[in-house]
């Protein structure tokens, strides 16, 4: 289980990730990957590049993981690598094509996958072979030195799946260009994760997005967020007829209105 809101557990194939922009400067999963490494998780011990990672968040593939969700039987909303980015340049095509294999399988639950690099997702969606080459990821590793094969439904499923929601963070004006790659996305829906929310968002383009998620930082060294600019963005929200939900465990600025 899981503590943010909008969804009910989390599921990480992938561990590690690096900075590439401000939302990432207090980075949650950056700080507990230092503590995950110190207490000897076996998935937090590649170190990344201390420029724009550190101790235990290294990118790391974990193929144990991926079929985690199948033991899952009650239905619940997944949040997918919580704790990396499935658009990450070092997450291979192939082991890619096998998380939407797993995610296809099981059908019961629904999946959110929100990077912060929409584009290789936007790319690798559009492709006709990816599908493809998912529909043939049936093999996996059982854990316990065999192998299991699935017959997986989704070779004939309608394609985007109709479980997985896409989404991107956008944490300031100048990066809502992000928005456009997530619409470039086949997904039954997409959402933008406003949050850290750093900034008024005047730019952003709401088409073809289905909901919108806001909220501030948290923590001893958390920026502090307008409520102005949450109110802004429930409003654009409303004009498009976009759901909003707003996360309330953050650091705001006081203002006159409270």
């Amino acid at each position: 289980m899981t503590g943010i809101e909008w969804t009910e557990t989390t599921s990480n194939p992938t561990t590690g990730c690096d900075r590439i922009s401000p939302g990432c400067d207090h980075c949650y999963a950056l700080t507990m990957a230092k503590r995950l490494r110190a207490m000897g998780s076996a998935k937090y011990q590649t170190d990344g590049n201390p420029r724009t990672s550190g101790p235990g968040f290294g990118l790391a593939l974990h193929p144990q993981a991926l079929t985690e969700p199948l033991r899952w039987r009650r239905p619940r909303r997944v949040f997918v690598n919580s704790m990396s980015d499935l658009g990450h340049a070092r997450v291979t095509r192939e082991f890619l094509a096998q998380v939407f294999a797993v995610m296809g399988i099981a059908h019961q639950h629904t999946f959110q996958i929100l990077p912060k690099r929409p584009g290789r997702p936007a790319k690798l969606l559009a492709d006709s072979g990816f599908r493809e080459q998912a529909a043939q990821a049936m093999l996996f590793e059982d854990g316990n030195g065999g192998d299991d094969v699935f017959d997986w439904p989704v070779v004939n499923a309608p394609w985007p799946l109709p479980n997985v929601w896409m989404g991107t963070s956008i944490e300031f004006d100048e990066y809502c260009w992000r928005a456009d790659e997530l619409r470039k996305i086949p997904a039954a829906v997409r959402f933008l994760s406003c949050e850290p929310l750093l900034g008024p968002l005047p730019s952003l383009d709401l088409t073809g997005i289905d909901w919108v998620i806001a909220g501030g930082e948290s923590g001893p060294d958390a920026r502090l967020m307008d409520p102005d600019w949450v109110r802004a963005l429930r409003d654009q929200c409303v004009a498009a007829g976009v759901a909003f939900f707003f996360k309330l465990l953050c650091t705001m600025t006081r203002t006159s209105r409270g």
